[in-house]
């Protein structure tokens, strides 16, 4: 895992120390908020509905046991308790007073962290695989690449006043599991000719006016990458749209010019950028890999697994839902919902978090990583431990079996926390986990992805949802539409509207008739819900969700 170098640590410091005069200067007055606005959001620091929030980077999603331990210190010594991990693999404290972010900062600085462009117009956090390093179809470790993006854009003299944010993914898998095709530019490492590049897709996004990100370069040197993201990284600056933000991201401007036009602007100045760049960059990159090596895996049996396997139906229950295939024999890959039933999807409280980093560093090798399902990665842990990892979980109502299943919903904070949210989407997760844990059906619908926006800025990915709900205001009164279809995997698609939304009280009842349609129609157990709706298209379920719609001939009669 990366470690910090001197001129790391030192720029963190700085940053801390001009950030802790400029909100002393806002508590004082000496600094309106609309002034101390642009200052807090360098440092990752929004105003919410209710209190500011602090939203902390997590680099590519990858933590090791101290910085976890350090998010729960953060959680019960300035917040309630609790600290929520997003769908951009960070953290965000929700209840912090002003005048302890300072400290916050400084105590995340002593163990490699910080919030620098967590928010504001600039490139954001750089995300990840989840399985990075892990996973058994994986072409290269992406985290290196993610790493030398991220120091290449962390406070880039061009880039700190972009038209609109901008995000950043990278995948090295087969599989897509960082959603690359719903980035402004997504990553996908493949070698050519043995040699490691990259497939660069840009313009995608969700929000207001979903796209699905179109591919710029089939494939593009590991040492040309940098020269050729800061190329089109450039011919957005210059021409995204200033005038209108709701016109303003890359999705935006690919749209309006067109992918061919905008290829030739980034090829053109590619010519201009690539000279700058001597080679350092690649030095810089081997050094960085050089930290990303595998840990020290061991060659033990696994006789103790398949006895729990065997005797523990609930143990039984877990490994089924909530493990994956790891690229070394003898190992695995866990996956830790921190979406129990009824619980709030994404949330961990402190004695969670410290939990998650003692299994880590007893059974995991030292290492976390967050996923954009708000859940919690355990990639490196030998199968002889399973048992001795789960209990551990279980004590800590860590242990839900329920990874890619109804109830492990992504959710956004909605309207009880953020100041843009049109409808609350925590407790319609939260019916929806508990609705379905009561009638027992989890397990027998299999996998079904269901994601929860409050608003249409779409923070919870509903339109890649197999199910996706987002919450709107109609007239004072929360409505929540349905769309049906989404996938977020290297087959991305956005999902269909079924139709008029839906009141809070009645969204529980639609998906229950929209599951009911999906078990009447299936061709058996095997075929998922997304195979099910491709095969069967929306009239079913609309059929379900509304009644029998009058035909064309009949309405004209």
């Amino acid at each position: 895992m990366y470690t910090y170098s001197d001129f790391d640590a030192a720029f963190v410091a700085e940053r801390n120390r001009q950030f802790r005069q400029q909100v002393e200067r806002r508590i004082d007055g000496s600094l309106t908020e609309d002034e101390f606005k642009p200052f807090r959001l360098m440092n990752g620091l929004y105003l919410q509905l209710h209190a500011y929030m602090l939203r902390v980077a997590i680099p590519y999603g990858t933590l090791r046991s101290e910085q976890m331990e350090m998010l729960a210190h953060l959680a019960e010594t300035y917040d309630k308790g609790y600290g929520h991990f997003t769908t951009r693999q960070n953290i965000q404290y929700n209840w912090p007073e002003l005048g302890d972010i300072p400290n916050m900062l400084d105590d995340l600085a002593k163990v490699e962290m910080h919030a620098i462009q967590t928010s504001g117009n600039t490139i954001r956090n750089v995300t990840a695989d989840h399985f990075a390093g892990a996973a058994a179809d994986e072409v290269a470790d992406p985290r290196p690449v993610a790493e030398m993006i991220r120091q290449w854009s962390t406070d880039h003299p061009e880039f700190q006043a972009l038209p609109r944010k901008f995000k950043i993914a990278v995948t090295g898998a087969q599989a897509d599991r960082a959603v690359i095709r719903a980035h402004d530019i997504g990553l996908r490492l493949h070698e050519q000719n043995g040699e490691l590049g990259a497939e660069v897709i840009v313009g995608g996004g969700l929000g207001r006016t979903p796209m699905i990100g179109k591919t710029i370069a089939e494939w593009v040197s590991l040492e040309d990458l940098p020269a050729y993201l800061e190329s089109v990284v450039s011919v957005w600056n210059l021409l995204g749209r200033r005038d209108n933000k709701y016109k303003s991201r890359i999705k935006i401007t690919v749209h309006e010019h067109g992918i061919d036009d905008i290829r030739a602007r980034v090829a053109d100045r590619y010519e201009l950028v690539r000279p700058a760049y001597s080679g350092a960059h690649m030095d810089l990159y081997h050094q960085i890999a050089a930290q990303f090596g595998s840990p020290a895996f061991r060659n033990v049996p696994t006789d103790a697994y398949a006895a729990a396997y065997k005797a523990d139906p609930v143990f039984r229950s877990w490994a089924d839902t909530n493990l994956s295939a790891h690229k070394v024999d003898g190992y695995t890959i866990v996956q830790i919902s921190l979406k129990a039933h009824g619980e709030t999807p994404g949330d961990a409280s402190a004695e969670q978090m410290r939990a998650m980093a003692r299994i880590a560093r007893d059974y995991g090798h030292d290492e976390l990583r967050i996923s954009h399902e708000q859940n919690v990665v355990l990639p490196h842990v030998h199968t002889s431990d399973l048992p001795a990892v789960h209990d551990i979980l279980k004590a800590h109502g860590l242990a839900t079996a329920n990874i890619g299943l109804i109830s492990d919903i992504i959710a956004c904070p909605g309207m009880d926390y953020c100041a843009l949210a049109t409808a609350r989407s925590i407790p319609i997760a939260q019916e929806i986990a508990t609705r379905f844990d009561e009638l027992k059906l989890e397990h027998e619908i299999g996998e079904l992805k269901i994601k929860i926006s409050g608003c249409i800025n779409a923070c919870g990915h509903h339109h890649v949802g197999h199910i996706g709900i987002l919450g709107l205001d109609r007239a004072g009164v929360e409505n929540y539409q349905v769309t049906l279809g989404g996938d977020h995997t290297e087959t991305l698609a956005l999902g269909d509207r079924t139709g008029p939304g839906f009141s809070a009280e009645e969204i529980v009842p639609a998906m229950e008739r929209i599951v009911d349609t999906y078990l009447t129609h299936r061709d058996g157990p095997e075929e998922t819900f997304l195979q099910a709706y491709r095969r069967l298209g929306m009239d079913p379920f609309k059929t379900a969700l509304y009644g029998e719609q009058p035909s064309k001939r009949t309405k004209a009669a």
